[in-house]
């Protein structure tokens, strides 16, 4: 009856893996992503704040960051909208990742 037990309690377990697995693994891939998108406004805010600092207006766009302070982004992962305002006044930056599944999925 025990070793009955053990099989079936073996089997489930097997069973139980791949489900965990995929699971974790699903939720290391947001955690990286949602860090990843982090990574690229800071990076951005910085650029820009850098730029006015030595330059003493804000970039017109964010071409000017790319060729002027090394800003490298991966425009297949983020959409990025940059607005100006003017040379004096902070751009409106907003960083979306792009869905790669299509509609509704990510």
């Amino acid at each position: 009856m025990k070793k009955r037990l053990l099989i079936v309690l073996a089997a489930v377990l097997l069973l139980l893996l791949p489900l965990c697995l995929s699971y974790f693994s699903q939720h290391v891939g947001q955690r990286t992503a949602a860090e990843s998108l982090e990574v690229v406004r800071k990076s951005l805010d910085r650029a820009v704040v850098e730029c006015y600092a030595v330059e003493g207006f804000y970039p017109p766009d964010l071409d000017y960051l790319k060729e002027r302070y090394g800003i490298s982004i991966d425009e297949t992962i983020f959409y990025v909208d940059y607005f100006y305002l003017g040379s004096n006044l902070m751009p409106d930056i907003t960083v979306l990742p792009i869905s790669r599944g299509g509609a509704g999925h990510d």
